[in-house]
């Protein structure tokens, strides 16, 4: 009888390590992790790729609280936007890119402006920006930005010799005449940016 009990307890033990075996194959590979990629500032300085509604951003000593997100998705590339404010209540976009490194800009709304993307190149207030991308992107919003929950945006986006950035940006629905919006740019070092996150 106690042969018996035995053989069945490790049949039992048996059973279980297979399953906890297969369950384990089953789990989702961990998602690639970059090998360049500067831990160090993340420690050190925040993570700009975990920001969300209610953090706060330092950029060149002044802070932003940031009021909402949005989550651009263009096949199996993505990038996000975040709105700041600040205390005086100035606005600006903060861009969050990794193709593959980290890429930071900052962007400034402009005035409703005359001049409009399609050509290869753009002349706006005394430089001349070349195109680098355009295309659309579907995109989720989260927090306070302006826009539905989701939706889709045209965006196009040109660049100077000297580096300064000019992109344009479009939510118009179908059947509606595309209304651009105007945001002119510039890239910000790594060593610029300090994040605060509020948790949760």
């Amino acid at each position: 009888m106690l042969v018996v009990l035995v053989v069945v307890l490790l049949a039992a033990v048996v059973v279980l390590v297979v399953a906890l075996t297969r369950r384990r194959g089953q789990q989702r590979p961990p998602a690639p992790q970059d090998p360049f990629r500067d831990r160090d500032a993340d420690v050190l300085r925040g993570d700009p790729r975990t920001l969300k509604a209610g953090d706060t951003v330092e950029i060149r000593g002044r802070a932003y609280t940031v009021r909402g997100s949005l989550h651009y998705t263009e096949q199996s590339w993505g990038w996000t936007e975040h709105l700041l404010d600040d205390a005086a209540g100035g606005k600006v976009w903060l861009s969050v890119e990794e193709d593959p490194d980290l890429e930071l800009a900052l962007w400034h709304e402009v005035p409703p402006a005359t001049v409009t993307p399609g050509a290869a190149t753009v002349d706006f207030d005394g430089r001349r920006y070349t195109r680098d991308e355009s295309g659309t992107a579907r995109f989720t919003s989260t927090g306070t930005t302006g826009l539905a929950a989701t939706g889709t945006a045209r965006y196009a986006d040109y660049a100077a010799p000297d580096g300064a950035l000019l992109s344009f940006e479009s939510y118009a629905g179908p059947g509606e005449a595309d209304r651009w919006e105007v945001g002119r740019g510039e890239r910000l070092p790594r060593a610029e940016v300090r994040v605060w996150s509020q948790g949760g």
